[in-house]
């Protein structure tokens, strides 16, 4: 018992530097050439708080697409899963009417969240022109992915698994709590196979764990405690900026009172070398091929529904 109690408790730290301190040329030897995560701070430049008075006076009349988790999934075995992540089909409802729910607490209750909600061409695109700056003054090279912003209530979890691309992660309201493996350990971190794509599609993804980090059973999954080994933890506050590098596995849990809100941006892998080399990259490509034909019958179908435009949608919500 006591081994085991030893093998939870490893944590190794993510390293943590002021900008001021980092030249682009050490960020790119020290941490984005070797895909090292690091924890940087300074270099956001907002003015205001992304408060939750701040969203609704920005964004309280937009409708904006919602997850509806629920708070019974991350009880029940992930291997009884049937979607995950932006698998899970959103709802449309204003912006104002989810800042009721996050006031009252229906969102926390019900695990309401919204992700990965684009900035362009939102009133909050012109206030985030400094966050744009963040590739530029690390020297990140090409942008996949623009502005999306990411809202919801205390103690919601992002399920672990990993991006094919370089992520930055600007927390600017509330914290998160971030797990973390290296690459190196994704045997051990029992992602779900390649064939669910086959049955599901996009819905579930091979590059999700089936295991719950805080909660680990042994018993189904013994590789587990070598993974354990290598877990980093941080908890980001705001202000502060995640570089996390394609191939790390992740979980996400929001730390605050009422919400928290952070903004991302990806990037794609440089040097090229650290792409081509990257198994967890060659995974999602052979999964989202996997789930070509599931992807191709349901565009079929959704042609001839009568409700076509809105089911062509959702498809288009998966890649």
């Amino acid at each position: 018992m006591g081994h085991q109690t030893l093998l939870e408790g490893i944590v190794n730290s993510i390293p943590r530097i002021n900008i001021s301190s980092l030249t682009p040329q050490a960020f790119l030897e020290q941490y984005q050439k070797l895909g090292r995560p690091v924890v940087i701070t300074g270099l956001l430049q907002t003015e205001c708080d992304w408060n939750l008075d701040y969203l609704c006076e920005n964004l309280g009349k937009r409708e904006v697409l919602l997850r509806f988790y629920g708070r019974e999934r991350y009880k029940q075995d992930k291997r009884q899963w049937k979607d995950i992540g932006s698998g899970v089909e959103p709802r449309s409802m204003l912006f104002a009417q989810y800042a009721e729910l996050l006031r009252n607490q229906k969102a926390r209750e019900d695990d309401i969240y919204l992700a990965r909600s684009p900035l362009k061409g939102t009133p909050l695109a012109e206030a985030a022109q400094s966050l744009n700056t963040v590739g530029e003054r690390l020297n990140l090279g090409k942008l996949t992915r623009g502005l999306s912003l990411w809202v919801g209530p205390t103690d919601h979890r992002e399920a672990l698994h990993y991006d094919p691309v370089d992520v930055v992660l600007m927390q600017l309201h509330g914290a998160k709590h971030v797990v973390l493996f290296p690459p190196s350990e994704t045997h051990n971190l029992y992602p779900f196979p390649l064939y669910v794509h086959l049955r599901y599609g996009l819905k579930l993804r091979c590059w999700c764990s089936q295991v719950y980090p805080t909660r680990p059973d042994f018993k189904a999954f013994p590789r587990l405690r070598e993974a354990l080994q290598h877990k980093h933890e941080v908890k980001l506050a705001p202000g502060e900026v995640l570089y996390l590098p394609a191939g790390w596995w992740h979980e996400v849990t929001t730390v605050g009172q009422e919400m928290v809100c952070s903004v991302n941006q990806t990037w794609s892998v440089h040097p090229s070398s650290r792409a081509l080399l990257s198994w967890n990259r060659w995974r999602i490509f052979l999964g989202v091929t996997c789930a070509l034909p599931h992807t191709l019958l349901s565009i079929l179908l959704a042609m001839c529904s009568s409700e076509r435009k809105q089911k062509l949608s959702k498809i288009g919500r998966l890649v």
